[in-house]
């Protein structure tokens, strides 16, 4: 049989490798137990002590980590200054139409190239709302005014 010691160190690494693969906290936990079944051995448990202690460290690191660690990896993504825009009203600069790719709008003072959400062409001076934003361009709907349908 070979030393316990390497035995548990290899798994030590092959759970910390396949975490920083994942970064989702799937093997994470099985660090902590490998951890402990390698000090177990240095200490010169049995080997049956050694699978338990892997096993119960385990598990005990997975029932109090893992209702943290969801909630740290399910955490609200922060808008960025653009994406903060989605939603605003804002006047067409340069008729926008899809076919040919020209249109543009004026947000906050910065003039953005903009698409028609449905396809429509949307004359200049149009009030549209900003529905998206898909890297540089700014994907729009026209708003409906009251005498509108």
């Amino acid at each position: 049989m070979p030393q316990m010691e390497w035995v548990w160190v290899a798994a030590l690494a092959v759970f910390a490798i396949a975490e920083g693969c994942t970064q989702a906290l799937i093997s994470i936990w099985f660090i902590g137990g490998s951890i402990a079944g390698l000090i177990s051995t240095v200490c010169g448990a049995p080997l049956w002590m050694q699978l338990t202690l892997f096993l119960a460290v385990s598990v005990l690191l997975l029932l109090l980590m893992r209702p943290m660690s969801r909630r740290l990896l399910s955490q609200k993504k922060t808008k960025t200054n653009a994406q903060s825009n989605v939603g605003k009203t804002v006047l067409v600069t340069e008729p926008i139409d899809n076919l040919r790719q020209t249109g543009a709008v004026k947000v906050s003072g910065v003039e953005w190239s903009a698409r028609s959400v449905d396809g429509r062409q949307i004359a200049a001076d149009t009030a549209v709302r900003i529905d998206k934003i898909e890297g540089a361009k700014v994907l729009v709907s026209a708003v409906q005014t009251k005498g509108e349908k």
